[in-house]
């Protein structure tokens, strides 16, 4: 049997400091006989030396493209614009099976490279339902920094942070607050929940039965709005420009689904993600959070969990009903946008 061998790589992204997986699983990885190597990085919340010593071989930052080809690159946000053929499996968000913004670029490279993206957020179990995901902290930073920015509180620009410090500066400063998440029975939308709990806010939670027939006046009747829903599909929009000229208690949105550029865009007020830098943009007088990677500013948490549900599935790599499903949703977004592999031409 072929030796399973991973390499994480060094993310590109400047404000990313998870990875997806942690020293503790790596090394209970390495010894069920995967090997593992590790490009250094000067951002991640982990140091080398922890990698290291867990038993993964350090490597330099950006030498992925040179793996040999069985290698399998496990990162999780974007890949750099250069290689531009893609010849390894990828595991990594990809984001490129909701016709989102260069996502038909991404997949042709991997198809005219002879390369496969494994999409994170196709890894399902029977029921569809993720098997490794960092959703409850996505949501809890997100409505974190609502209730922060409604408070006059946000410190700009975002640092990342653990959960106690910003469990403290919730605490702080707490004045009465109505809050709604739509999506609450999801990942996301518990940890949303959670942390609007922690600020002491007035929770109302919505998801499929409230969203069905939306009540655009009861949703406008609340200080903050957490949207938690992953759509799959095209649904009606939650707010549109016309629905904010009514009356409205509503001032500060973090969307943390940040579908912008797909026809999924269940807020399509605004039209571009914001940053770490520039966390807030405004749309009619309302404040808008839609950073795309929120579980960074938690990132030793994120990791800890995200990375402990992931690496079981990672020591199954060939021979697994989640890894299965995943390469057929790539083969079946390929195909879709008319792109084939180099090797499906032979």
């Amino acid at each position: 049997m072929t030796e399973l061998t991973l390499l994480m790589r060094d993310e590109s992204r400047p404000t990313e400091r998870r990875a997806p997986l942690s020293p503790e699983t790596a090394g209970k990885l390495i010894r069920e006989g995967v090997a593992i190597s590790v490009e250094r990085s000067s951002r991640r919340v982990f140091g080398d030396e922890e990698y290291a010593a867990a038993g993964c071989a350090l490597v330099p930052p950006g030498s992925w493209p040179d793996a040999p080809e069985d290698v399998y690159v496990v990162g999780l946000k974007e890949l750099p614009d250069r290689p531009h053929l893609l010849r390894h499996r990828h595991i990594f968000f990809g984001h490129a099976y909701k016709d989102q913004p260069g996502s038909v670029n991404l997949l042709r490279r991997f198809t005219e490279g002879g390369g496969t993206l494994l999409d994170l957020e196709s890894l399902v179990d029977e029921r569809g339902r993720r098997v490794a995901a960092f959703g409850y902290w996505a949501g809890y930073v997100g409505a974190a920094l609502a209730v922060l920015r409604h408070r006059g509180a946000l410190v700009e620009p975002l640092t990342p942070t653990t959960r106690g410090e910003l469990d403290k500066a919730l605490a702080e400063n707490a004045e009465p607050l109505r809050a709604l998440v739509i999506g609450a029975l999801g990942r996301c939308g518990s940890g949303a929940g959670d942390a609007l709990v922690a600020a002491g806010a007035e929770v109302t939670r919505w998801d499929l039965a409230e969203t069905e027939n939306l009540d655009v006046a009861a949703l406008l009747d609340h200080d903050v709005l957490v949207n938690a829903v992953l759509a799959t599909g095209l649904i009606p929009p939650f707010l549109t420009t016309e629905t904010l000229r009514r009356p409205r208690r509503l001032s500060v949105i973090a969307d943390v689904t940040c579908d912008v550029g797909s026809p999924c865009h269940t807020l399509p007020i605004y039209d571009r993600t914001t940053t770490w830098q520039d966390p807030v943009l405004q749309r009619d007088g309302l404040d808008v959070i839609a950073i795309d990677n929120l579980p960074s500013l938690l990132p030793r948490e994120a990791t800890v969990d995200f990375a402990a549900d992931l690496a079981p599935h990672l020591a199954v790599l060939d021979d697994s009903g989640v890894w299965r499903r995943a390469e057929a949703a790539f083969t079946a977004a390929c195909a879709s946008h008319d792109l084939h592999r180099k090797e499906d031409h032979a």
